[in-house]
């Protein structure tokens, strides 16, 4: 039986705790499809968290806010896959800038727009 995919997470705490709330949290023994990331947060943990949802099979799309995916960004450049599919979400204290999000810079290039 197909249960489908899982929404992955990494943002701060407001965003995160919305995601939650909306019904997005799944946790097991092992693992959490979320990380919340704080100011303490190391950047290695950001980016193996990141690591570790995109190989996940169980996870179809990761949200990232968008100030944490700049933080990143070099690791982001280099994941090509399709699924799961990486979005850039805002935050409450960052708004989203579509000049920064690299799924926006790719659709710019196919559709002739530069860059």
């Amino acid at each position: 039986m197909d249960v489908g995919k899982l929404v992955a997470v990494i943002g701060d705490e407001d965003t995160v705790s919305g995601f939650l709330l909306a019904g997005v949290g799944h946790r097991t023994a092992d693992s959490t499809n979320f990380l919340i990331v704080k100011t303490d947060t190391k950047l290695q943990q950001v980016e193996e968290a990141f690591l570790n949802f995109s190989q996940r099979d169980d996870v179809g799309i990761i949200l990232i806010n968008q100030h944490i995916a700049n933080d990143i960004r070099h690791v982001l450049k280099d994941y090509t896959q399709t699924i799961p599919t990486v979005l850039e979400i805002p935050s409450k204290e960052h708004p989203y800038d579509p000049e920064q999000d690299y799924i926006m810079q790719r659709v710019n290039m196919y559709l002739g727009g530069g860059n």
